[in-house]
């Protein structure tokens, strides 16, 4: 399977709302209040939020490719940039979506062992991530992939206030 990354620039700012925005959409629209839902995806995936993103030096964001088709897209942060966690040894697994027509080929795999490679780049010990308590499936997947629950923390929906599961894994 022909997987690549491709690091994504200012000029990719478009793509990268697009896709973020069916990603996020498919992946967790069908389980939220409609109104909650909206407001969280024009305000996470607006312009300004992800090009603020994009512009941060301790954030990257990674187009995924199978073959030469734009598969999904993840995003990893260190430093100040970490959602929760401020820990110069820690690398934080942000997003990782994938195209509802690419799941299921393994990809996600392909783009761990990327997230593993770039975290040991940069000296990293851990990877740590939040999912979606309600996200039984991706959870599983984690604890699969050896990643370890360590904590909780909230997170907003809109007005809904939810609870992610932290999730690590030491390199």
């Amino acid at each position: 399977m022909n997987v690549t990354f491709e690091l994504c620039g200012l000029n990719d700012l478009e793509r990268l709302i697009k896709i973020s925005r069916i990603t996020f959409s498919n992946a967790f629209k069908a389980d939220n209040n409609p109104k909650d839902f909206k407001i969280y995806l024009n305000k996470a995936f607006s312009k300004e939020a992800l090009l603020k993103e994009l512009k941060d030096e301790n954030s990257a964001f990674y187009f995924v490719f199978l073959k030469n088709d734009l598969a999904g897209y993840f995003k990893v942060n260190e430093f100040g940039a970490q959602s929760d966690i401020k820990d110069n040894d820690g690398f934080e697994l942000e997003r990782i979506y994938i195209l509802k027509s690419y799941q299921r080929k393994q990809i996600g795999l392909k783009v761990l062992s990327k997230v593993y490679a770039l975290a040991k780049q940069k000296s990293k010990t851990y990877i740590w991530l939040g999912v979606w308590e309600k996200n039984q499936k991706a959870i599983l997947w984690y604890k699969r992939n050896n990643f370890k629950k360590f904590g909780t923390h909230p997170f907003f929906i809109g007005a809904d206030e939810q609870t992610d599961w932290l999730m690590q894994k030491e390199l």
